[in-house]
């Protein structure tokens, strides 16, 4: 897994190795002690089913390209993808034979909220969505209000504003705001520890296998995969 050593990465890692997928991981610098390495190549000479990537833009897309072009299947955690960037990485997903899975947002949560918002713009004319995250998260608006307001799109024809907020305190939240004559709908989601990623990662990580070329978001693997819970 690339990002081994960040905040998400550790979380991740530590769930791999307590279900014994943890092949090895990518950071910038290695870690001996915890299997990680500094390079692609360093990598590849475990011979990984599947590479893990948590690390940020444009490391992410250098880094996925690179192992699907290995013909080694890709799950991207990280946002700030570009609909260019996607299709090459669909490309040449399909030209290996390989899967690739870009995850906005690993939370179940986050993904039901996102598939109720799309169900309910067929209904509500008006729309808008709040995300709200830690102070130290780079993109902004976040790459799960920005699938939302494209759901929301595809439905209702016009895409809805998106008002962001970056405070201490805060980790992961999303509200989507639909109105009509006489009534408000909110949809929100609150992920209140990392933890809440690790279940929908885990079930990437072993859905990709058995997928060819490029899907998009958890909800593609929704009604298949096993969400049971993380490893104890």
């Amino acid at each position: 897994m690339a990002g081994a050593l960040g905040r998400m990465g550790t979380i991740a890692r530590e769930a791999l190795q307590r279900s014994g997928e943890y092949c090895c991981g990518l950071a910038r610098t290695s870690d001996p002690q915890h299997d990680v390495v500094d390079s692609l190549d360093a990598v590849f000479t475990h011979r990984p089913d599947v590479l893990l990537d948590l690390t940020t833009q444009p490391s992410s897309f250098e880094i996925s390209f690179s192992a699907a072009g290995r013909g080694c299947a890709v799950v991207v955690g990280a946002s700030g993808w570009s609909a260019e960037q996607r299709a090459a990485l669909g490309t040449l997903a399909g030209e290996r034979g390989i899967g690739a899975l870009i995850v906005p947002n690993f939370s179940l949560g986050a993904t039901l909220m996102m598939r109720f918002a799309q169900e309910a713009a067929r209904f509500f004319p008006g729309a808008e969505i709040i995300e709200l995250h830690h102070a130290a998260k780079k993109d902004k608006p976040s790459g799960t209000a920005r699938e939302t307001a494209a759901r929301i799109e595809r439905m209702a024809g016009t895409q809805p504003p998106i008002h962001s907020v970056r405070l201490p305190g805060l980790l992961a939240h999303q509200e989507v705001l639909f109105g009509r004559p006489g009534e408000l709908l909110t949809i929100r989601h609150d992920s209140l520890t990392r933890e809440s990623f690790v279940g929908g990662m885990l079930a990437a990580v072993h859905a990709v296998v058995g997928r060819r070329g490029l899907s998009v978001g958890l909800d593609c693997i929704l009604d298949d995969a096993d969400f049971s819970g993380v490893p104890a």
